[in-house]
């Protein structure tokens, strides 16, 4: 099984506020720094994405991909690779619990594995560099009310 890499913040906002960022794939671009266009091509019987495709800029890993999405209640989201022209994998959740004060901690785990050779230590650190930027993304972008 692959290694996978996974950071934790605490964002200043009810689970279902934070929850509502993530499933408005249409406005990564806005938050993320890697995410430079995201297509939600599949919805499910709740109007979630079940399938999206995103062009990412991630430093060392640049790729036009489309990921399924499963929801699992109303705090947990995670995915898996369809297609990609670079990636072998990119699996991946976020999920969220109730923290005190009203606060949510997200947690976000991501698995990738590239077609081609790359060290291990150049892919975790690519990991990690997408996750430290999504989850402040998310932060900022939730404390700032610019979701709503």
């Amino acid at each position: 099984m692959a290694e996978h890499t996974s950071s934790s913040i605490i964002i200043k906002a009810a689970p279902a506020d934070v929850m509502a960022v993530i499933a408005d794939f249409d406005r990564y671009p806005d938050w993320t720094g890697e995410v430079k266009e995201a297509e939600v091509q599949a919805r499910d019987g709740k109007g979630r994405a079940e399938k999206v495709r995103l062009v990412l800029d991630a430093g060392a890993i640049k790729d036009d991909h489309t990921l399924a999405y499963t929801w699992t209640g109303d705090n947990e989201v995670s995915w898996t690779l369809v297609k990609s022209q670079m990636l072998r994998a990119l699996d991946g959740s976020y999920r969220l619990a109730a923290a005190p004060d009203g606060a949510t901690e997200v947690t976000y785990q991501l698995t990738v594995d590239v077609k081609i050779p790359m060290l291990g230590m150049i892919k975790r650190k690519a990991e990690k560099v997408i996750i430290d930027r999504a989850l402040a993304g998310l932060k900022k972008r939730v404390e700032s009310g610019a979701a709503n």
